[in-house]
């Protein structure tokens, strides 16, 4: 369907001219391809063509991937007949207010999905910023990447690590070139990322090739306590998905993986994420410097990192097999326990040492907690609570089981209150000890 042409703008940009969709107070352009690649080959940018029309696709470009039954479970069903599979999916979208004044230069927050390395894209409407953009008068900017064996697997000549990073710098190369042509500040950029994109953005931090590209970060429910050892788990993985490179068919090499991902007995919890970052390859140090590199780098990025308080809640409580012994009584306390103790394992502590780090090296950094604060809540804060928090949007939470036990009102006052905080930093760097706080948050200066 072709949009009516009051609904429309053209934005002339260095990079080309770009059709966007105006709508309710926001304008959009979506699907932005922002470089190109062939399968396990580095991306390359896309030249500028200030002739041509940039129009967004049909249906949203998406890398192969299995579905979650869990994620669609407790997010979310997701409308595959609105996406397009597409092996190189380099693509951001650009949601920013309507009107802005002449000569000013909005905030510019870069959204990175998460999705364990696995799933996802920059497009979900679970993620959808309208709201946000709205009420702060921010431009967000959402980047798809490759997943799974296409991005993030790899590890040797003709698999390259860590290809979903590489991507991302592209990404941000893009925007730091292009973005004031619409509206936004190039000089102010904050990386948000959630779960696997909040660890992929926190890697960013000490990547190469990086420099000068963004500011600061909004660290959220990164699982930072698997990034360690992965190396054998990785190489594992690689040799055995060998015969699976050359696939024509993607959707034969998603039900193909499956059945050689690492053991969880033999590799511990880091196997519940077998895809990942991968240290040692291009553009990421090894293992043993990262630490002291994120220390050397802690006074070039403001910081804000933190998690909810009962993360591992959204994969515990949710599975039948456990409910079925630690479902009630003495078995729902030891539930509650094995969530607490995996929490702080995989998300609290690794979070609280990060920015212990970064403080000590001199860096501006806070550390937040999202708590539930409700009595009749038995998951309590779990895992992708601050989605809806971040983005609003009920209409894509309205089927969510991880909302069915907690009034839309509540989603969308603390909500509110958040999204004035997370841009706040954003426009500054600070969040000042007046600003209004949502009750369900703990926030610290470290």
């Amino acid at each position: 369907m072709t949009p009516n042409q009051r609904d429309t703008i053209i934005f002339e940009t260095r990079f080309g001219r770009i059709l966007a969709l105006k709508e309710e107070g926001i304008i959009r352009a979506r699907s932005i391809r922002y470089a190109h690649s062939e399968r396990f080959k580095k991306p390359v940018s896309v030249e500028a063509s200030l002739s041509s029309m940039i129009i967004s696709p049909e249906k949203t470009p998406v890398c192969p991937q299995a579905l979650s039954p869990l994620v669609e479970k407790m997010i979310g069903a997701t409308p595959v007949e609105s996406f397009e599979v597409d092996e190189a999916t380099q693509y951001l979208s650009i949601t920013r207010p309507e009107v802005i004044s002449e000569n000013e230069k909005l905030p510019v927050v870069v959204w990175i999905h998460g999705g364990s390395h696995e799933i996802g894209c920059g497009d979900l409407a679970t993620a959808d910023p309208a709201e946000w953009v709205r009420e702060q008068h921010i431009i967000v900017v959402a980047v798809s990447y490759r997943l799974g064996l296409f991005g993030f697997l790899g590890g040797d000549e003709d698999r390259p690590a860590n290809l979903g990073l590489l991507d991302m710098i592209e990404a941000l190369k893009w925007i730091k070139t292009n973005i004031a042509d619409l509206g936004g500040d190039e000089n102010n950029i904050t990386l948000l990322g959630q779960s696997s994109g909040g660890d992929a953005i926190a890697h960013l931090m000490i990547s190469e090739g990086v420099e000068n590209l963004f500011q600061r970060m909004i660290i959220q429910s990164a699982p930072l306590g698997l990034r360690h050892k992965r190396q054998k788990m990785s190489a594992e993985f690689l040799t055995k998905t060998e015969i699976l490179k050359d696939e024509a068919d993607v959707l034969k090499m998603m039900d193909g993986y499956r059945k050689f991902l690492p053991s969880v007995i033999k590799y511990g919890l880091k196997a519940v994420m077998p895809f990942g970052t991968q240290y040692g390859h291009f553009p990421l140090c090894k293992e043993e410097e990262s630490v002291e590199m994120w220390k050397n780098n802690a006074q070039k990025y403001d910081v804000l990192i933190g998690l909810n308080n009962d993360e591992t809640a959204f994969y515990l409580k949710t599975s039948e097999a456990l409910n079925k012994y630690f479902g009630k009584g003495l078995g729902l306390t030891i539930m509650d326990k094995a969530v607490e103790k995996t929490t702080a394992l995989i998300y609290g502590n690794p979070a609280r040492q990060f920015a212990q780090n970064l403080a000590e090296a001199g860096g501006n950094v806070y550390l937040f907690r999202i708590y539930s604060k409700l009595k009749d809540n038995p998951m309590g804060a779990p895992h992708c609570i601050d989605l809806p928090l971040v983005f609003g949007n009920e209409s894509a939470w309205k089927s969510s089981e991880l909302l069915k036990d907690i009034p839309w009102s509540r989603i969308h006052e603390n909500g509110k209150k958040l999204r004035a905080l997370w841009a706040e930093f954003a426009r500054t760097g600070k969040i000042s000890d007046t600003s209004e706080r949502p009750e369900i948050l703990e926030l610290r200066k470290m």
